[in-house]
């Protein structure tokens, strides 16, 4: 697993991490994101059992794992979390911030740390990180496309995760942390998103809110992350995208 600085300034640093070429066929590829500020650091969207020795061993050229403040889960899924046994026997004391509906579900990975999950509402909240206080914001994206889920915004940075938002699923020979030709990376998302976002309204909603925002970029859990110009593309094609028919796109015929 490859490690890639995104942004340092002021002891405040976003490193993002994957492309691994050891990754098997048959499991997703997934980025992970850490923030460390000041020496504390949380880990957002840790990733699946199969990727843990890889971003273990990828993270721990960066950082001493004892920055590892807090974890974040955006949603409940397996390639989100389920590592959170393997990374709670090394950080026991480490919070779990993730959204409140799903907390018991998330308890299967690992029911032992329910102690240590921090519950967020529906909408949303916020985390000082570091010795300076950087704020950083769980911002609501549900059905987007889970029913409870959020993207972080982090506005030192200016850089937003957002999930499964901008996922792509990308050919073995895209190396790139970053998107590079817009038109030709269209069609590595527009397959997941009509088929996983099941709601126009409540994609809409997320766009509104992101361009309220200061974004430098938007890093996605799946794909290439958006920079630049790109960024506006990205939330203009998403706005124009129609979504909640991936039954029909996929050839279901829908009773009624």
């Amino acid at each position: 697993m490859i490690g890639r600085v995104l942004f340092e300034r002021d002891g405040h640093a976003w490193i993002a991490f994957g492309r691994d070429p050891e990754r098997q066929d048959s499991v997703i590829d997934t980025n992970e994101y850490l923030i460390v500020s000041d020496g504390e650091a949380i880990l957002l969207d840790p990733g699946g059992t199969e990727v843990f020795p890889a971003a273990l061993s990828a993270i721990s050229r960066h950082v001493s794992l004892d920055c590892i403040k807090a974890f974040f889960a955006s949603h409940q899924d397996p390639d989100v979390l389920s590592s959170l046994p393997l990374w709670m026997a090394l950080r026991p004391d480490a919070a779990v911030y993730m959204p409140k509906i799903w907390s018991s579900f998330m308890a299967h990975f690992g029911y032992e740390y329910v102690p240590n999950f921090r519950l967020l509402p529906d909408d949303g909240g916020e985390l000082r990180l570091g010795r300076q206080g950087r704020t950083l914001r769980f911002l609501p994206a549900h059905y987007c496309h889970s029913s409870a889920n959020f993207s972080v915004y982090d506005p030192f940075a200016k850089i937003l995760f957002s999930g499964d938002l901008g996922a792509a699923l990308l050919p073995d020979d895209h190396d790139s942390f970053f998107v590079e030709d817009f038109d030709r990376h269209v069609a590595h998302m527009e397959g997941f998103h009509r088929r996983w976002m099941p709601s126009n309204e409540a994609k809409n909603a997320w766009v509104a809110q992101a361009r309220s925002l200061d974004i430098a970029m938007i890093c996605p859990q799946h794909g290439a992350i958006f920079r630049g110009d790109d960024v506006g593309r990205f939330l203009d094609w998403l706005e124009g995208l129609e979504v909640g028919s991936g039954l029909v796109s996929y050839g279901v015929r829908v009773a009624g």
